[in-house]
C-alpha cells in the first residue's frame, strides 16, 4: 500500500481511498535565487555620488528619464490620443461637513475615463490629489462617502477618508478612481457585492500592460499627470501648488507620480516607504501593480524619493506595519536615512511620523505632516 492510499474493511472486502493532497517534507522554491540576483545587482542606477549638487542634479535628471523608460511612459504617451477632457458633472452634494462634493468624469485617452470626486471647501487655500489604495472601494472611501456600510467599515479600519480630512482643512481635494478601482473595475470584478465593490482589478491590468510592453504603474502616473493637466484648465482651482497624498497603494502612486511629474510640489506618503527587498521581494504576495520590470534592479525607494528632492516630502510609517517586513521599521529607516542624505544636499529634510499600530492611515498625525511641508 502506498503512502497516498488508505484502506478500509467492510464484510471481508478491502476498499482503497485516495487522500486529498500529498505531503511534502521539503519545498524547492525559487524566491531565494531571485533575492540573490537582486543582491548581486542592487541599485545599479541608484545614487552613489558625493552629496553635492554638481554630482546629484545630473544623476537626478538621468534617473528620472530611466524611470520613465522602465514604466513605459514614452510608449504610453506616444500611443495615447489626447482627446478633449469633455468633463461631465454627474452629481453635486453638500456633505455634513459643509464640503461641496462634485462627481465629475473626464476623458484622458480614447475610451479611457476617470471618475472623480472633487471636494470643495468654502474658502480653499490650495489643491491636493488624494489617491486610493487597495481594498477600500476607490474614491468613495478617500472622499469620506460613508453612505455604504462596506465603505464605512474600511474608513474605520484603515483611516481611509484622508481626502475628506484634507478638504476639512481647507484644501480643494481631488479623489479619483484609479485604474481597476471603484467605477473603473474590469468586468470580472464589477458588481454590488461588498467583496467586489471594495476590491480592484488592477492586478489583471498589470499583467496585460506588461505583456504590451509598458506597465500599469506607468498608466497610473500618466493618469495623475492628466488630472493635473485638467486642473490647470480650470480657473476656479489653484494649481500653483499641487500636492498628492495617498495611503498604501495610493502612496505607491503618489511616490512614483511625484518622482516623475515636477508640477507636484508637496507629497505625503503613508504605509508605503520601505526597501523593495524586504517588503516586495521577500514578501511577494502583494498586488501585481507593485511590480514594474527593471525597477528593483535599478533603484530602491530612497532613489525614488531622491528624484522628488528638494520638493517637500513627508512619510508616515506605523510602528507595527506588517508590510515593512520581518525587520519592521528598520526597513523604512534605512531607506529614509539615504533619502535624507539626498535632501540634505538642498538643506531640506523628510518629515517622519511613526504612529502605533498596523497598516493604516492615522489622521491624528495629518496636521503635523502638513506643517512639515
Amino acid at each position: 500500500m502506498t503512502g497516498k492510499q488508505a484502506s478500509c474493511h467492510a464484510a471481508g472486502s478491502i476498499f482503497f481511498t485516495m487522500q486529498q493532497t500529498e505531503h511534502f517534507d521539503k519545498y524547492y522554491t525559487t524566491i531565494e535565487n531571485m533575492i540573490a540576483r537582486m543582491e548581486r545587482r542592487y541599485r545599479l542606477s541608484g545614487y552613489r555620488g558625493r552629496y553635492v549638487k554638481e554630482d546629484f542634479l545630473p544623476w537626478q535628471e538621468g534617473a528620472r528619464e530611466l524611470l520613465k523608460q522602465l514604466l513605459g511612459l514614452p510608449l504610453i504617451e506616444a500611443e495615447a490620443e489626447h482627446v478633449p477632457f469633455s468633463p461631465v458633472l454627474k452629481e453635486t452634494v453638500v456633505t455634513g461637513e459643509g464640503i461641496r462634493r462634485e462627481r465629475v468624469i473626464i476623458t484622458v485617452d480614447r475610451g479611457v475615463e476617470i471618475p472623480m470626486f472633487i471636494l470643495r471647501p468654502e474658502e480653499p487655500k490650495g489643491t491636493w490629489i488624494a489617491l486610493p489604495g487597495h481594498n477600500g472601494g476607490g474614491k468613495a472611501t478617500v472622499a469620506g462617502d460613508a453612505s455604504c456600510e462596506a465603505v464605512k467599515d474600511k474608513i474605520t479600519h484603515y483611516g481611509y477618508d484622508y481626502g475628506m480630512e484634507m478638504a476639512k482643512r481647507g484644501y480643494i481635494t481631488v479623489c479619483p478612481d484609479s485604474r481597476g478601482f471603484g467605477e473603473r473595475r474590469e468586468e470580472f470584478m464589477q458588481g454590488d457585492e461588498p467583496e467586489k465593490y471594495l476590491r480592484s482589478s488592477c492586478a489583471s491590468l498589470a499583467h496585460v500592460a506588461t505583456a504590451l510592453g509598458f506597465s500599469l504603474m506607468g498608466l497610473l502616473v500618466y493618469d495623475v499627470s492628466r488630472i493635473i493637466d485638467y486642473l490647470e484648465e480650470l480657473e476656479d482651482i489653484p494649481t500653483d501648488s499641487i500636492g498628492v497624498i495617498g495611503f498604501s497603494g495610493g502612496a505607491m502612486q503618489a511616490l512614483y507620480a511625484s518622482a516623475i511629474d515636477r508640477r507636484i510640489n508637496r507629497t505625503i506618503i503613508s504605509g508605503y516607504f520601505y526597501g523593495f527587498k524586504d517588503s516586495l521581494v521577500v514578501l511577494n504576495g502583494n498586488c501585481a501593480c507593485n511590480y514594474t520590470p527593471g525597477v528593483f534592479r535599478n533603484f530602491d525607494m530612497c532613489d525614488l524619493a531622491g528624484m522628488i528632492a528638494p520638493r517637500p516630502l513627508a512619510v508616515q510609517a506605523c510602528l507595527e506595519d506588517h508590510l515593512e517586513g520581518r525587520r519592521g521599521l528598520v526597513n523604512t529607516l534605512e531607506q529614509l536615512d539615504e533619502a535624507r542624505r539626498m535632501y540634505g544636499i538642498f538643506g531640506r529634510d523628510i518629515f517622519l511620523d511613526t504612529p502605533p499600530g498596523d497598516h493604516a492611515f492615522h489622521k491624528e498625525g495629518l496636521d503635523a505632516l502638513l506643517a512639515s511641508l
